[in-house]
């Protein structure tokens, strides 16, 4: 997170809280995935990337996908498939001037939370088939892969859960109540027994 903790931010801290951090005179070595972070993101469906556009307004968008689109392909780089959508091409266009990246990971059951930042490209999917083999997941999306997101982490961070508020897929819903709808027609079968 020290790419984040810039001199206004301890300032702020500071006026705040009264803390004060130590000043980082180096930059840091770009964070490794550990098996926590890579089984994290293998779960995800969607996440949230924020994008700064070239004239230099922030962009958040939503992306969505199968379980695991979201593919680490190195110790420290991700990598996604690109399908056409609303033919925008915000994001594209502003890493092309910008390459700063930020990712931000949701699990609402469990209430967890992963920030990444990084350098971000986008390359062109039909110059690069061997990778669009490699990084589209078995039974993903039907629409033609376009462009290829290359991810170069620097840093992650996990965020506190507190005030996330626990929400449910319509496919955790089911697998949640199958038992009880199990042992429901159990007893309605029972009770038509019972019927003379």
């Amino acid at each position: 997170m020290h790419t984040v903790l810039t001199p206004a931010v301890f300032a702020a801290e500071r006026h705040y809280y009264g803390r004060a951090y130590p000043a980082f005179d180096v930059t840091p070595e770009p964070d490794a995935f550990t098996a926590g972070e890579v089984e994290f993101i293998s779960q995800r469906d969607s996440f949230y990337m924020a994008t700064i556009t070239e004239n230099g307004w922030p962009y958040l968008q939503h992306r969505g996908g199968a379980k695991g689109f979201l593919r680490v392909t190195g110790p420290n780089q991700l990598m996604f498939a690109d399908h056409g959508g609303n033919r925008q091409m915000i994001s594209v266009g502003s890493l092309a001037v910008n390459d700063r990246v930020n990712l931000f990971l949701m699990d609402y059951p469990a209430r967890e939370r992963l920030k990444i930042l990084g350098h971000a490209k986008v390359l062109d999917a039909r110059e690069h088939p061997d990778l669009v083999a490699q990084i589209t997941p078995p039974g993903g999306h039907a629409a033609k892969v376009e462009r290829i997101f290359v991810i170069d982490v620097l840093s992650y961070d996990w965020n506190c859960p507190k005030f996330i508020t626990p929400r449910y897929t319509a496919d955790e819903i089911q697998s949640a109540i199958a038992p009880l709808k199990a042992r429901i027609a159990e007893l309605e079968s029972q009770l038509q027994q019972l019927k003379p």
